[in-house]
C-alpha cells in the first residue's frame, strides 16, 4: 500500500501485508493423514486490517481476527490406532499497547489421542494426552502435560423405554509456573475425577406428514475433588451443550461439587420426503446443586444452587422463513439474561436476515443489532445491504451497499461504505468504490476520490 496517510500521524507510509498457508502431504505409511502445515500472519501496523479491509483479496489465508494475527507449524498424524498432532503457535494481540505484552508464544504443544478397549463391561475406554509450554506478557510461564482416562458405559435402554448412561473421566495434571496466579513455581501433581450419569424417555407421536419427538432428559454429575479458581472466565452455557461432560471447556480442571441437570426436547419434523429437513424445536434445561460453586465461571450461572433456565426454539417449518431464538432467564422467571434472535426471510429474489443480541446481569452487557438484505435482479445482477447498531452506546457502527454484476469469469462492481467508529489510524469514513475482479487473476478497486480527480 503506497502513499497512505495516517489521520492521527500526519506522515506517508509504505505499509504491507503477507498471508501464507502451505500444506504438504508427506504421505507416510501406515497413515490415514500425515500432514505438515505452516501458517504465518503479518501486518505492518496495528489497525492495517481495519483500514484496508476493502482493498485485501479474500483467501483461505486471510486472517479471521483483525486484532490477532497467529503464526503456526504442525505435523498430524492419525491412522486407525491414534490421532497425534504437534507443532508450535505464536500471536500477536494487536490491541494491546505495551509491545512485550502484545506476543503469545505455545513452544511446543502436542494433543494424541485413542481408543483402549471398545468394549470393556458393555463400554469403550479412551485415552488422551495433551501438553504445552505457554509464554505471555512478557514472563508469565506455564507448563502443563495433561492426561485423561475416561469410560462410558454404552446405552442401556430398559424395558419401560428409559436410556440409560455413564461416563467416568481420570485426569492426571502435571503442572508449573512463573510468574502465574494458578500454577506454581514448584512441580505439581494432581489426579481429579468426575462421574456423571445420565438418563432419557424419548417418546414418539406419529402423525400423517409429521413425527413429534418429546425427550425428558435428566444428568447427575459429582467431583470429588477441588477445582481451580475459573469464577471470573467467560463461559457460555446453552440447551446444546448444557448435558456434556465438559460443558464449561475447561483442560486442567472439573466442574466441581454436585449437581442434577434437568432437560427437555421436543421436536415437530415433515415426513415428506421433499421437506425433510422442516422441522419445529424447542429445547429447555436448568440445572441444580446442594450448594453453590464459587470457583465456577459466573457468566455461565451453573455455579448457583439454581441456575438460568436456558432455552432455544428453531422453526424451519416454512421454506421462506427460518427463524431462531436463544435466550436465559434467571431462576426468578422474571429477568432475561440473555436474548438472541436471528431471523431470515425468503421471498422470490429478495432474501433479508436480522440478528439481535442482548447480554444481561452475570451472562454479560452488550446489546447489538445487524441487519442485511440481498436483491438478485437477475442471474448475473445483484444488490447487498448490510448494517449494525450498538445499542448499549446508541451508536450505529457502519453501513454497507454494495452492487455487483457477475459472470463466470468477472466480477465488477460498486461499494458504498460509512463507518461511524474510531480506532486509533481508523477513523469515522465514508467511501465510493469501484471494483473488478477477473477470475482468478487480481481484484482492482479504485476509490471514487480518486477517480474523479484523475
Amino acid at each position: 500500500v503506497k502513499g497512505y496517510k495516517s489521520p492521527t500521524t500526519k506522515e506517508k507510509n509504505n505499509l504491507s501485508h503477507i498471508f501464507l498457508n502451505y500444506d504438504l502431504d508427506i504421505d507416510l505409511d501406515n497413515f490415514k493423514v500425515s500432514q505438515l502445515f505452516f501458517s504465518t500472519e503479518q501486518v505492518t501496523n496495528d489497525t492495517y486490517l481495519k483500514v484496508f479491509d476493502n482493498h485485501i483479496t479474500n483467501s483461505e489465508a486471510r486472517p479471521e481476527n483483525f486484532n490477532v494475527m497467529k503464526s503456526e507449524a504442525k505435523l498430524l498424524l492419525n491412522n486407525d490406532s491414534f490421532n497425534f498432532d504437534a507443532g508450535f503457535l505464536s500471536y500477536e494481540d494487536l490491541g494491546v499497547d505495551k509491545e512485550s505484552d502484545r506476543y503469545q508464544y505455545v513452544l511446543p504443544y502436542y494433543n494424541f489421542d485413542t481408543v483402549l478397549d471398545e468394549n470393556y463391561f458393555d463400554g469403550s475406554i479412551s485415552l488422551s494426552s495433551t501438553g504445552n509450554n505457554n509464554l505471555k506478557n512478557t514472563n508469565n510461564l506455564r507448563s502443563n502435560i495433561i492426561n485423561n482416562l475416561s469410560y462410558n458405559y454404552e446405552n442401556y435402554i430398559t424395558q419401560s423405554g428409559l436410556n440409560n448412561n455413564v461416563n467416568i473421566m481420570l485426569k492426571n495434571v502435571n503442572s508449573i509456573g512463573k510468574n502465574d496466579s494458578d500454577y506454581k513455581s514448584s512441580p505439581q501433581v494432581e489426579f481429579l475425577s468426575i462421574f456423571e450419569a445420565n438418563t432419557s424417555l424419548p417418546l414418539i407421536k406419529k402423525q400423517e406428514n409429521y413425527n413429534n419427538y418429546l425427550t425428558p432428559k435428566l444428568s447427575l454429575r459429582f467431583n470429588p475433588s477441588d477445582m481451580k479458581n475459573y469464577s471470573g472466565s467467560s463461559k457460555r452455557i446453552n440447551p446444546s451443550n448444557i448435558f456434556s461432560l465438559n460443558r464449561l471447556g475447561l483442560s486442567d480442571s472439573f466442574e466441581s461439587g454436585r449437581s442434577l441437570t434437568f432437560g427437555l426436547d421436543y421436536k415437530k419434523e415433515s415426513k415428506v420426503s421433499d421437506e425433510i429437513n422442516r422441522y419445529f424445536e424447542i429445547k429447555l434445561a436448568t440445572t441444580v446443586r446442594d450448594k453453590e460453586e464459587e470457583f465456577i465461571p459466573l457468566s455461565s450461572t451453573i455455579g448457583r444452587k439454581n441456575s438460568n433456565l436456558f432455552g432455544s426454539v428453531k422453526n424451519n417449518l416454512h421454506e421462506n422463513i427460518n427463524f431462531n431464538y436463544n435466550f436465559a432467564v434467571d431462576n426468578d422467571l422474571n429477568t432475561f439474561e440473555y436474548n438472541e434472535f436471528d431471523t431470515t426471510f425468503l421471498f422470490k429474489s429478495f432474501e433479508t436476515n436480522f440478528k439481535f443480541i442482548e447480554e444481561n446481569g452475570e451472562m454479560g452487557d452488550s446489546s447489538i443489532l445487524e441487519n442485511s438484505f440481498t436483491y438478485n435482479f437477475d442471474e448475473n445482477n445483484q444488490i447487498n445491504f448490510k448494517t449494525r447498531r450498538n445499542r448499549k452506546i446508541n451508536l450505529t457502527e457502519y453501513y454497507d451497499l454494495v452492487y455487483e454484476y457477475n459472470t463466470d469469469c468477472m466480477t465488477a462492481g460498486i461499494k458504498y461504505k460509512k463507518t461511524y467508529y474510531s480506532d486509533r489510524d481508523l477513523k469515522p469514513t465514508e467511501n465510493l468504490l469501484f471494483t473488478i475482479t477477473l477470475f482468478p487473476l487480481s481484484t482492482h478497486e479504485i476509490n471514487a476520490d480518486d477517480l474523479l480527480n484523475e
